[in-house]
């Protein structure tokens, strides 16, 4: 199970650069607006530390990290709901992604030039908001039309229940409000998922600030950080340019490098980590002498499930799956010891596996 980020913003705020920073490619960064017009994707490897500590008890042949993609999306500019500057094209790539990277401009460099002219992270912020919200009115008055008679003479109960659905996003949207705000029932949101509303998915702002700013909270940072606490916005800090610094060193090299600039851990870690926290994403782990490999998971998943993510045949199959906890497994140092420790549990069809379980599953087919 992979996550898919997509990253968009203003065009000149940094998402090329940092996208090939986050996935050590080569897309295309110029200074100009729509330097990206197909969409970048790349994979990224999940360097979990737990899966490395893993590793270093077990010494397996081989090792697997999870990943997840990362789309680069062109820039938007005001008025691309209406079509401007490939607009339509661009809101239709947002469209594929689980979850929305807002890269917004924290900082100012005579020689990047802004789209707007000046550097003003909330109106970038806005203009944004605003071309998504657009979009997804759009989508509704087209849609509206189509189901209302049925709605209204109440001979289709479906039609109805989408029709109130409906006229409540549109209230919202009208309102200034994004759709995560308005706060749907699960079945709710199962009922309208394949709209993929754009101001449905989860978001967080990624301030991308200069490198002098990367251990202290510039004016245009706490203008961000104060407007996002308002609309209850998760965000990240990252200076695009040291991150792209970074992806070149050897891995030796890395955390030194953080440590003279003051930083615990990298900007592309901490935006992992919270864009899993956002989507409801953990992780499980298989250890043996062949292979150790992390898995990613949705929360609230059960056992059959989890073991379905590895093959179809595990979940077909499932008898049980045998669990050991990380910590118990890191506390008694293998997992023979901790098995000996009697801290090996067996799980069967209603377990809901836990953010670090390390498992083996036993099926049969």
């Amino acid at each position: 199970m992979g996550l898919t980020a997509g990253i968009i913003g203003l065009p000149n705020v940094g998402k090329s650069t940092l996208f090939n920073a986050i996935t050590k490619s080569k897309a295309l960064s110029a200074n100009y607006p729509f330097a990206t017009i197909e969409p970048n994707v790349g994979f990224v490897e999940v360097r979990d530390k737990r899966l490395e500590r893993i590793v270093e008890i077990v010494k397996p042949k081989s090792v697997v990290y999870t990943s997840f993609s990362f789309t680069d999306i062109a820039g938007l500019v005001k008025g691309a709901s209406l079509g401007e500057g490939l607009g339509n094209q661009f809101l239709a790539n947002i469209r594929e992604v689980d979850a929305i990277c807002h890269v917004v401009r924290c900082f100012a460099d005579g020689d990047v030039i802004h789209v707007n002219g000046v550097v003003n992270p909330i109106d970038d912020i806005e203009t944004i908001n605003l071309e998504l919200t657009f979009a997804d009115l759009e989508v509704i008055e087209k849609r509206l039309p189509k189901i209302e008679k049925k709605a209204q003479l109440k001979v289709d109960k479906d039609a109805e229940t989408e029709y109130k659905i409906l006229l409540k996003a549109k209230e919202a949207l009208s309102e200034g409000k994004s759709l995560r705000d308005v706060g749907f029932s699960k079945e709710e949101t199962e009922l309208i998922k394949n709209y993929n509303f754009l101001t449905l998915k989860p978001m967080i702002y990624v301030l991308n600030v200069g490198e002098e700013d990367i251990s202290n909270d510039s004016e245009l940072v706490k203008e961000v950080l104060e407007y996002a606490k308002k609309t209850n916005t998760e965000t990240v800090k990252i200076s695009a340019k040291i991150e792209d610094e970074i992806s070149e060193l050897p891995e030796e090299d890395r955390a030194m490098f953080l440590e003279e600039l003051g930083i615990k851990e990298s900007g592309l870690d901490q935006l992992v980590k919270k864009s899993y926290d956002l989507l409801g994403l953990a992780t499980y782990f298989t250890a043996g002498e062949k292979e150790c490999k992390a898995w990613t998971f949705k929360k609230g998943m059960k056992a059959p499930e989890c073991a379905g993510i590895i093959h179809s045949d595990f979940e077909r199959g499932f008898i049980r799956a045998e669990i050991i906890s990380y910590d118990d497994f890191i506390e008694y140092g293998s997992l023979q010891k901790a098995k000996e420790a009697g801290k090996m549990r067996s799980e069967g069809k209603e377990y809901e596996f836990k953010d670090g379980d390390i498992a083996l599953f036993r099926f049969n087919v």
